[in-house]
């Protein structure tokens, strides 16, 4: 986030660079780095004749140069962004010559999604001298949370814990996913509003009593008749639950679990950064690590391998329900 301030600031002062090479793994952040190129650099009516749009499955490397070299037209800048850039990695290489010596009327923005330049190529250290290349990083499903509620902050929101969990777990961690839900809540509710998880129920869809996260709480206190409840709901309804999901989430709840049993320092700060979980959260490890020894924990690791194969259609003639339902009852007797 601070690099992402720190080229805005820059270009904000007219401090831009001849490149920007955007790459990595989130999507997210390459778009809005571009976006706001795009939008800001150049005046309305300077667009017109000097802002141009390339596609890497409709260009070759040899186009990009052609239109980076070109003169802007009554105007100080051009800006060329090329989209999909990672369409080209088989010949990104042949921007070496251009990356070396580029040209300075030109603000040239290269989209180079869900892949990284080998920092050991002669392309990578040319843009490193006369560009700037970011990197925009995957989040780690725990670190999500932390996002949203950063960015809701800016926005002069809050959050609840609940409620941000019951986002990262519908949406997982497509932060562009998550970004369009957030604007919906913004648009319907007033600034200054605590977002809770009955707003995200009225107007995502997300059941606040049904969902992943809810079901982990009750097999977290062995909470038969709730656990069963949510699984019979997930059954009835698995569009918006699927099977997958859930045992994914629930290993990745049991896998913690077993982690927090190796723990020398329980103190919930110990805890909170060995297991990546918010103190929210911390005490729903501490209830069940009472009711799921060690051993059980292992157990129920194994079980929740053995269901995610049946649930890919490997070795099983049960339904996706049948699964579910199995699978709980292992868990809680």
């Amino acid at each position: 986030m601070n690099e992402i301030r720190t080229i805005v600031s820059d270009i904000k002062k007219g401090n831009v660079k001849p490149i920007y090479f955007l790459m990595g793994e989130e999507p997210y952040y390459i778009d809005k780095i571009s976006d706001y190129i795009e939008e800001t650099v150049l005046d309305e009516s300077e667009k017109g004749f000097n802002q141009q749009v390339l596609y890497g499955r409709d260009a070759s490397v040899e186009d990009i140069i052609s239109s980076a070299k070109r003169y802007p037209m009554m105007a100080e800048k051009q800006v060329l962004i090329v989209k999909e850039a990672q369409d080209l990695s088989r010949t990104i290489e042949k921007l070496v010559s251009y990356a070396q010596n580029p040209q300075p009327t030109t603000v040239l923005v290269i989209n180079y999604k869900y892949k990284k330049l080998d920092k050991r190529k002669k392309l990578h250290k040319a843009i490193v001298k006369s560009g700037l290349i970011f990197e925009s990083k995957k989040l780690y499903e725990n670190q999500v949370a932390d996002w949203i509620r950063r960015v809701l902050s800016g926005k002069k929101y809050q959050i609840e814990p609940k409620a941000a969990q019951m986002l990262v777990e519908f949406l997982g961690t497509d932060l562009s996913k998550i970004s369009n839900e957030l604007s919906k809540l913004m648009l319907i509710l007033p600034k200054e509003t605590i977002i809770n998880d009955k707003h995200i129920e009225e107007n995502i869809g997300i059941s606040k009593d049904f969902n992943n996260f809810e079901l982990q709480k009750a097999i977290g206190a062995k909470d038969i008749a709730k656990a069963n409840r949510i699984i019979n709901y997930f059954v009835v309804n698995p569009k918006n639950n699927p099977t997958v999901m859930t045992i994914s989430l629930l290993n990745n709840f049991f896998t913690k679990l077993l982690l927090f049993h190796g723990l020398q320092n329980k103190s919930k700060s110990a805890v909170s950064k060995a297991l990546g979980v918010g103190f929210y959260f911390i005490d729903d490890y501490f209830l069940a690590a009472r009711n799921y020894p060690m051993r059980k924990v292992a157990q129920v690791i194994a079980f929740l391998r053995d269901a995610d194969v049946k649930s890919k259609g490997v070795g099983a003639n049960q339904t996706q329900g049948d699964i579910l339902k199995e699978l709980l009852f292992k868990i809680l007797h």
